[in-house]
């Protein structure tokens, strides 16, 4: 499976007490390369499962990698901050709509759908999605 993993699937994953957790487990169970993120979304983990640590072992492990740079893509990012500006995109749903746009074959594994609905990568298409039945 080739994904972007965005900070509410790795959350659940290792959050027990999660409500997505056990979907986030089975998941994970059909990952065969390591999930495409970004540093923000690995500092927001780290923040909300309030464990750098564990947040580090998903890399270690294999789970997720980092696969983009800020500064190579500023001027991208600002175009999205601007356009989205209404929605008050925090940095990693940005990089996020860019990591789609540069792998378009990779769908953002994600818990928040309200926001990746209305998004759009290169303008006008809809970023595919992975994430909980129902939500």
């Amino acid at each position: 499976m080739k994904g972007i993993a965005d900070t509410g699937f790795l959350v659940a994953f290792y959050n027990r007490t999660d409500g997505y957790h056990n979907w986030a487990v089975e998941l994970a169970k059909q990952v065969t390369e390591p999930l495409l993120t970004c540093e923000a979304v690995l500092a927001e983990t780290a923040f909300q499962v309030a464990s750098a640590e564990a947040v580090l072992g998903m890399v270690q492990h294999g789970l997720v990698t980092l696969a983009f740079d800020v500064n190579s893509h500023l001027e991208r990012l600002a175009a999205l901050a601007e356009r989205y500006a209404d929605r008050r995109p925090d940095l990693a749903d940005l990089c996020l709509i860019r990591m789609s746009e540069l792998h378009p074959k990779h769908s953002v594994i994600t818990v928040d759908v309200g926001d990746f609905r209305v998004y759009r990568r290169n303008r006008r298409e809809m970023i595919p999605l992975i994430h909980p039945p129902g939500i």
